[in-house]
């Protein structure tokens, strides 16, 4: 099933399952739970983050050619970071470059996002993805300089300014995706492909990962753990390519789709949706 997240003419939030069509049938119950798909046709006024996390988990440096291009050795176990929850953007909304602590060389990274549907601890690989609800795209926007220089150490600081974590455009449940180390994934900018890559060049495979984090650890549902991100980021490139106000930057992953953001200064403003009369 393809779930979406979406407010209607009335500022309702709801979910729906995503049909062959375009529609959308309206879901009762609890994504996490219980849920119906009903034959009702969902009013889609805008489409959101198809979740709002519980938390954001994030794996840095989990490619092996991603690791190759910034010249650092193979990680022994998973490095994690985190990001806040106030970074969830919606598909088609701005990525905003930060103004008030300034960066100018904030960065793309596509990453398959993986959803926690219930309690995980202590969980077994052979069992990890039975406590997926399921995937969808993630941009783990990255300013550098604050992540490198400006962070005391921490890479939390470069990862959480607002808008720097588009989710979606829907969560395709686990069942339609057995393996999720067998997915092509990529980034677009501007037209431009600059990582073309497949999740099966993970150091740490997604059952790693979920039983490495499960570890004493109670993941809850709706934790969205993302993955990493292969080669070709804009900093490692020579020379280095960041995204600039007017940009536009796509991460598409195989059996998921298409994430697309705008990218805008923080200051700039957008202008109001025009509306027809009558």
């Amino acid at each position: 099933m393809k779930i979406i997240r979406y407010s209607d003419s009335q500022g309702n939030i709801a979910h729906a399952a995503q049909q062959a069509d375009g529609t959308a049938l309206v879901i009762e119950g609890d994504i996490f739970g219980e849920l119906h798909v009903t034959e009702r046709k969902a009013e889609v006024v805008k489409l959101l983050a198809p979740v709002q996390p519980f938390a954001i988990v994030c794996i840095g440096l989990n490619y092996k050619k991603h690791a190759e291009e910034t010249k650092a050795e193979l990680p022994k176990h998973p490095v994690v970071f985190m990001k806040l929850p106030n970074v969830v953007q919606h598909p088609g909304e701005p990525i905003l470059l930060p103004t008030k602590l300034k960066s100018d060389k904030v960065d793309y990274e596509a990453e398959l996002a993986v959803v926690i549907g219930k309690k995980a601890k202590n969980v077994s690989k052979a069992d990890a993805l039975k406590y997926v609800l399921g995937y969808t795209c993630g941009n783990d926007v990255s300013a550098r300089d604050w992540q490198k220089h400006g962070g005391g150490g921490q890479w939390c600081r470069g990862k959480s300014f607002d808008t720097f974590c588009p989710l979606g455009p829907v969560l395709v449940t686990a069942d339609e995706i057995p393996n999720p180390n067998t997915l092509a994934i990529k980034t677009v900018l501007n037209g431009v492909t600059m990582q073309d890559w497949n999740t099966e060049d993970m150091i740490f495979d997604v059952p790693t990962l979920i039983e490495f984090l499960s570890g004493s650890t109670t993941l809850m549902p709706g934790t969205v753990i993302l993955t990493g991100t292969p080669h070709g980021v804009g900093a490692a490139r020579t020379p280095p390519v960041f995204m600039r106000d007017g940009d536009s930057v796509t991460v598409e992953i195989e059996k998921i789709g298409a994430l697309t953001n705008p990218v805008k200064s923080e200051l700039t403003k957008t202008a109001a949706p025009q509306t027809s009369a009558g």
